[in-house]
């Protein structure tokens, strides 16, 4: 389901997560070639994506808990 980003903080890793509206958190890492989002790496650019969506996979899944059908 699409949910807008409201916020960042950092995991254990010190890897930037997107807090989402449904109180999710989604990692946004960039690592090319495979991962390239150059704008998670400064703050202006986290900040330039608040508001934008991304899909969150938790609200996706049919149980809380993360079991399938």
């Amino acid at each position: 389901m699409k949910r807008k980003i409201v916020d960042y903080h950092q995991d254990e890793h010190g890897d930037w997560v997107a807090d989402l509206e449904c109180g999710h958190g989604q990692h946004v890492r960039h690592r090319p070639p495979f991962i390239n989002r150059p704008w998670v790496v400064t703050v202006e650019g986290r900040q330039s994506m608040v508001g934008q969506v991304l899909n969150c996979v938790k609200c996706q899944r049919p149980f809380p808990d993360g079991r399938g059908l």
